[in-house]
């Protein structure tokens, strides 16, 4: 179990991280966009690093909104989303019938979600290019949609994520875990 700090540029992430044949994390989350908020997740994931469950809580003044995203063994999507008070934007949830083929979740601002396909492939260790689509999720608003990404090897502990018309070179430490995200977020070594 390591215990791990990201400062961002519009706030901060930890997150309780066990890494095995399998990811299982509890984080929490502040933001400032498009309003301040606290964001609480659990993420699981089943061995080779697909997602089993992302539980994520978001919370602002007058509003919260809640999601639990699920991939079954057999690959299909479910969610269960609550919504109280005012955010505005999208609603929590989504057609989950888009994310077929969908191995992981991505949970919109937290480097951490990268970690799965990088370790399922060992991208950040061997050369290789990888397309993925994710069940990406905005955050705050918690809404789901399919996101095609690619990954690919830079070097040893470097990868390149790339996303409809947006790139970033990705620093991961020996754990697979995401040290540097430019424009996102920066790991506090210990």
């Amino acid at each position: 179990m390591r215990g791990l700090v990201w400062m961002k540029d519009g706030g901060a992430e930890y997150a309780e991280v066990s890494l095995a044949s399998e990811l299982t994390a509890v984080g929490v989350a502040i933001g400032t966009d498009p309003a301040p908020y606290r964001l609480e997740y659990t993420l699981r994931t089943l061995p080779g690093y697909m997602t089993e469950l992302l539980s994520v809580r978001a919370h602002g003044a007058g509003w919260h909104r809640a999601l639990d995203l699920r991939r079954s063994a057999h690959g299909s999507w479910s969610c269960e989303t609550k919504e109280e008070g005012r955010l505005g934007g999208p609603p929590p949830g989504g057609d989950m019938n888009v994310l077929n083929g969908a191995l992981d979740c991505d949970l919109g601002l937290s480097p951490l979600t990268n970690t799965m396909p990088v370790l399922r492939h060992g991208l950040d260790k061997c050369e290789g290019r990888m397309d993925f689509v994710m069940a990406w999720v905005q955050v705050p608003h918690l809404h789901v949609i399919r996101h095609p990404q690619r990954y690919t090897h830079l070097g040893a502990g470097a990868v390149r994520y790339e996303s409809e018309g947006f790139g970033a070179d990705l620093t991961f430490d020996a754990d697979g875990i995401v040290t540097d995200y430019p424009g996102l977020a920066k790991l506090v070594a210990p």
